[in-house]
């Protein structure tokens, strides 16, 4: 039995899970002046963004690969370029290979470029393209206001009672929003169907050629189960464009040293704001007060007036550190990183979770959709991919290795691979992608050689028992090879060229990051769990049924991706909670 030692001293604040997010949010909350403490199960920061050297001599962004979602907000108030964060923009940004040689759709910076390659496909398709993008970039910035801050908290019961005041509370507080609404009008139809259609749909009105549109449906169903003909799969169409870099819309790009080095950037300004970090600590539970609702300076109320929950609020948390001390560190704060099904599940009393939470919400947190079908193969290469269609001339980079890759050129492979995961099985031909990071990033290779990244679907979870289970290593080493086959029939030289690879099953992912049944973003980023119902009504804002608790993670609006949104505006709320 450990030895229980409490800590000598309280905090402001505790953020539990040292992820992008939690750490956005430590920095938010130093820089106001608290004492603020961030406690992380594995040995370095960053959740699933961080790098490794798995294989020695190359330096892996293990888990997320691309940068573009981190708002631009976060980068310059927290001078993160000052902490060594450095972007390194892609152009072309995509590349879709065929087996023709010469054939091959790639995106540039330059519109001229871009259409000449579309009109390979389809000359028709090459004047709509700019049409899309612009309508696309004015749907993007219609949403992007409202990934800057929390959305109102405000009672579904009182909307739903008609409630004036709580009418006149969300127009006062959100009246700029709903200017900015105003503007875009005329368009909200149309972003209503975006939200709601079948991404196939919107693509079939557009265009013509199935490489185009197989090219642009990868962006709406990634990271989730959906088939581009799913209902609600166009409004992932979003992701296409909503990357931004250096005032660049629409830019994705790669981090310097790996995703690592843009967590290690947030971690930096955290720690010179006066944040404490600890690595390789491991919280077991999240301590509740047994007496009332009086904690200092927390909001009361959070759970209305229902008498049959319990009243407790936060005072701590008990953590294991890394020599198998365990301890209580107190605060009358806790900001969780983790997933609402871990924060919920099984980080608070296992005694007390219905009373302190309610039937109804526990049920909800419980049935939560998490399905999502990723799997990562990181891949130490001897040599650059030499494309059928594309064959390079040297040994160095070509202008195709620097973007995103994409091996599917029909609709039909996407549906297929859908159909196949939702059954419980993985795909029989995986959908790829891939990024080769070292075509642009010198630091995180030895010379001559590469990193490769393979993001791959559908990968269920859940397998069917009668196929497999994750847990069989000669079952996920037979994945990979299908995955490498694929690969294989663009460029030859692929499986070859590979020293040594890193493969991240969905079950792996769940246990090397703790993101429940290998959801990348937290929950599924479906209709039914975004905005006001991530993760449920009533606390979209970061805030809990428990006074003191708060999520700061990718669980809560506006969700995931590294973006750092939540964690921002769960400083905010804290903020406001302790005046």
């Amino acid at each position: 039995m450990r030895a229980l030692r409490p800590v000598s001293r309280a905090y402001d604040a505790i953020i539990v899970g040292g992820g992008h997010n939690g750490l956005v949010a430590a920095a938010y909350l130093a820089r106001q002046g608290g004492k603020v403490l961030v406690l992380e199960k594995n040995d370095q920061v960053g959740g699933a963004a961080v790098s490794s050297e798995i294989v020695p001599g190359f330096k892996f962004s293990r888990a997320s690969y691309l940068a573009g979602l981190i708002r631009p907000s976060i980068v310059k108030e927290l001078d993160l370029h000052k902490h060594g964060l450095r972007f390194l923009p892609r152009d072309p940004s995509s590349f879709t290979p065929t087996k023709t040689p010469g054939q091959h759709l790639m995106f540039w910076d330059d519109e001229t470029k871009t259409a000449a390659s579309i009109a390979q496909f389809s000359k028709h398709d090459a004047d709509a393209f700019p049409k899309y993008e612009a309508k696309i970039g004015r749907f993007r910035d219609l949403i992007q206001p409202f990934l800057e801050r929390p959305l109102p908290n405000v009672s579904f019961d009182e909307l739903q009672r008609g409630n004036l005041m709580a009418f006149a509370r969300l127009a006062s507080q959100h009246f700029d929003l709903l200017t900015h609404i105003f503007k875009y009008k005329k368009e909200l139809a149309e972003f209503y169907e975006l939200l709601t259609a079948p991404a196939s749909q919107i693509l079939d009105r557009w265009f013509e050629s199935e490489m185009l549109k197989t090219t642009l449906a990868t962006d709406a169903v990634i990271g989730s189960m959906a088939a581009p003909s799913d209902p609600g799969s166009a409004y992932v169409l979003l992701h296409h464009v909503m990357g931004e870099v250096a005032g660049r819309k629409g830019v994705w790009a790669y981090v310097e040293g790996g995703m690592g080095a843009l967590s290690n950037a947030i971690a930096a300004s955290a720690k010179q704001a006066g944040a404490e970090i600890i690595v390789n600590a491991d919280v077991q539970e999240i301590l509740i007060d047994e007496s009332s609702n009086t904690n200092g300076g927390k909001k009361k109320g959070r759970r209305g007036d229902d008498a049959s929950i319990d009243a407790g609020g936060v005072t701590g948390v008990r953590v294991v550190l890394g020599d198998g001390t365990e301890m209580e560190v107190s605060s009358n704060f806790v900001l969780s990183n983790c997933t609402p099904h871990r924060t919920y599940t099984e980080l608070l009393p296992k005694d007390r979770q219905a009373s302190l939470l309610g039937e109804d919400f526990l049920k909800r947190i419980q049935t939560t959709d998490y399905s999502c079908g990723a799997f990562k193969i990181n891949c130490a290469v001897s040599e650059l991919p030499d494309f059928v269609c594309a064959p390079n001339k040297g040994t160095g980079p070509e202008p195709h290795h620097h973007g995103t890759i994409h091996f599917e050129n029909s609709m039909h492979e996407l549906e297929r691979a859908a159909a196949e995961a939702k059954t419980g099985r993985p795909a029989t031909r995986p959908v790829i992608e891939m990024t080769i990071p070292s075509a642009i990033d010198k630091t995180i290779a030895p010379e001559g050689k590469h990193v490769v990244q393979l993001f791959v679907q559908y990968a269920p979870y859940d397998v069917d028992p009668q196929v497999g289970t994750w847990a069989d290593e000669s079952f996920k080493e037979s994945f990979v090879r299908r995955v490498f086959s694929v690969v294989d029939e663009f460029a030859p030289n692929f499986s070859s060229s590979v020293i040594g690879y890193d493969a991240l099953s969905p079950l792996d992912i769940e246990r090397e990051f703790g993101l429940h049944k290998g959801n990348i973003f937290h929950g599924a980023m479906s209709l039914h769990q975004i905005l006001y119902l991530r993760p449920t009504p009533e606390y979209c804002d970061g805030t809990t049924p428990i006074d003191g608790l708060y999520i700061c993670g990718s669980g809560v609006h506006p969700g995931g991706g590294v973006m750092g949104a939540p964690g921002r505006n769960a400083a905010r709320i804290v903020l406001q909670d302790a005046e």
